[in-house]
């Protein structure tokens, strides 16, 4: 096994292992956590490997029941990932054996967005990405549903021990399988390149062709394209598949998508034979709401996840909204716990404390030491990524619980990739957030040093810049917040090329790292936030909802 798919089973187990045995135990906040954590994983599987069939939401409903129901049977909560994605798997196989050829085609007349299409749309992808989306096409549905379990391993979501195990073959035919996919991928790809710009001889060809890809034209295309001087030539350099899907985000769960589970009845007798709890047994039967991370457990048994159209909020007039950088429209917010409050009772909450937002400022000049820290209580705070969460592409994310300190370290690579920076989101709140201080002795837009006077934290005029969107607070190197309860920081990278390491900090680290200033090297002190009182401000980008995309969060704050 690679170092790095070794990597990706610690990471997963150190995320969820905790989770899984709650839920296992009965614990109805972590069966809330596990679902709506997993589907879009279960979402992007099962639709690219059936590339947006009219089926892939049963698929994916019978996958998660499945899931749900035999939770109590899976011994070690490290496999939990594979083995969801066997589940997953099955099922495709299983919807295949189902349906005859002449069911899927007439099914597939009346598709109008297929699973490419939706990648491309939904994840902004262009250039060699958009064309390795829409070469997906070309594949056969076995080759397809490997290419499902490949992609997300490339892009960090999978390790090949998982992959082979969810396909149920050994790691070494694996290998030789993936290798076969990725051959008919770069034929589908030249076959997409070509048909984009076909010569005469092309056009012709493709004049009997009814525009449905399959396996039979494949061969012909591919034949007459390596025979071709002028369809064989990639007239750019074609940069590696596995290259271009490195970084690329879990496509998120269609506006509207619903999931739901029954519980009840026929299942909930399914999970006690699967081991299940009396006390989750009595959780899924009780006739209430709870709302967790958009999923809900609902009256009757019947287990929901929702995911809400993409339609702007109302704007609160005290909240200022950067602007200048293109963001998708913003989602309504998820379902509360409680009926909605009055206009009065929501004034009352948001005055308890965060009324005060980040607003852009100056640095202080590197001789002024800071103002001093407030020390809050803190117990301590745990992390789904432990004590060092790496957070390096876009759609990765850490959940942090508890109360005391969080240290958000920021990296910016504009030699990388410069641009517009699309600032990450705290979501899914659940209790309180301050901003507390700035520290790390620099800010991103101070000079680095170095023989180019031009160069700071932001970038340089030779890579060029990463800009911030309008009105947006400059972060510093080192960001201290303060948590009192539960949320969610996930990187939404889509412009410039940027990282975050998160770490459950102290009050003593946090003071330590402000009040080294110049004289321990260090380009200025840092910058306390903290009122000490309820005003302290809240870190832009926060919200109560869950997206689909934590990258349509609004950029302002919003409590």
């Amino acid at each position: 096994m690679s170092r790095e798919s070794t990597d990706v089973d610690e990471r997963a187990g150190r995320q969820w292992r905790a989770t899984i045995a709650a839920a296992q135990a009965g614990d109805r906040r972590a069966l809330d956590d596990l679902v709506a954590g997993w589907l879009p994983l279960v979402y992007n599987v099962v639709g690219r490997a059936l590339n947006g069939h009219a089926d892939v939401d049963d698929v994916v409903q019978e996958t998660m029941l499945r899931a749900v129901d035999h939770l109590g049977s899976l011994r070690d909560p490290d496999s939990f990932r594979s083995w969801l994605m066997a589940i997953a798997m099955r099922q495709i196989r299983d919807r295949a054996r189902r349906r005859t050829p002449r069911q899927l085609d007439e099914s597939a007349a009346g598709e109008i967005t297929d699973f490419a299409e939706l990648t491309v749309l939904r994840l902004q992808l262009a250039g060699q990405r958009r064309e390795v989306a829409e070469a997906v096409r070309w594949l056969d549905d076995e080759d397809r549903q490997l290419l499902s379990l490949w992609w997300l391993e490339v892009a960090g979501e999978l390790s090949r021990r998982e992959l082979a195990a969810a396909v149920g073959i050994s790691r070494q035919h694996a290998a030789v399988r993936v290798q076969r996919v990725k051959e008919r991928l770069e034929t589908s790809r030249g076959i997409v390149r070509a048909l984009d710009g076909a010569c005469p001889d092309l056009r012709e060809l493709i004049a009997r062709w009814d525009g449905r890809p399959d396996s039979v034209w494949r061969k012909r295309l591919a034949r007459h394209i390596r025979g071709c001087g002028y369809c064989g030539d990639a007239r750019e350099a074609v940069v590696p598949a596995e290259r271009l899907l490195v970084g690329i985000a879990l496509v998120p769960l269609p506006a509207g998508f619903t999931l739901s589970l029954a519980l009840g009845g026929k299942t909930a007798a399914a999970a006690s034979s699967a081991g299940w709890s009396a006390k989750v047994l009595g959780l899924l039967a009780k006739p209430a709401v709870a709302v967790t991370a958009g999923a809900t457990i609902a009256a009757g048994g019947a287990y929901v996840v929702t995911r809400t159209p993409d339609a702007p909020p109302p704007r609160a007039a005290a909240a200022p909204t950067a602007a200048g950088t293109h963001r998708p429209p913003a989602p309504t917010p998820s379902l509360s716990p409680s009926p909605s409050p009055s206009p009065s009772a929501t004034k009352k909450t948001t005055a308890l404390y965060g009324s005060v937002v980040d607003a852009v400022d100056r640095a202080p000049a590197p001789g002024t030491p800071p103002a001093a820290l407030p020390r809050r209580p803190g117990p301590g705070v745990t992390s789904t990524g432990g004590a060092h969460a790496v957070l390096n592409h876009r759609g990765d994310a850490v959940t942090l619980t508890g109360t005391g300190y969080v240290l958000v370290r920021w990296q910016i690579s504009p030699q990388y990739r410069p641009g517009g920076l699309v600032p990450p989101s705290w979501t899914g709140l659940k209790g309180r957030l301050f901003h507390v201080a700035s520290g790390g002795g620099r800010r991103m837009d101070d000079p680095v040093g170095g023989t180019d006077p031009t160069a700071t934290g932001m970038g340089s005029k030779a890579t060029g810049y990463d800009v911030l969107p309008a009105g947006t607070q400059q972060m510093w190197q080192n960001e201290y917040f303060y948590l009192d309860g539960r949320v969610t920081l996930t990187v939404n990278e889509r412009g410039a090329d940027y990282g975050l390491s998160v770490f459950p900090s102290t009050w003593d680290a946090a003071e330590k790292d402000i009040t080294t200033g110049p004289a321990q090297g260090a380009i200025r002190y840092g910058l306390v936030r903290d009122t000490g009182k309820d005003d302290t401000p809240v870190p832009q980008y926060v919200t109560r909802a869950t997206p689909a995309d934590p990258a349509t969060v609004p950029q302002r704050s919003r409590v």
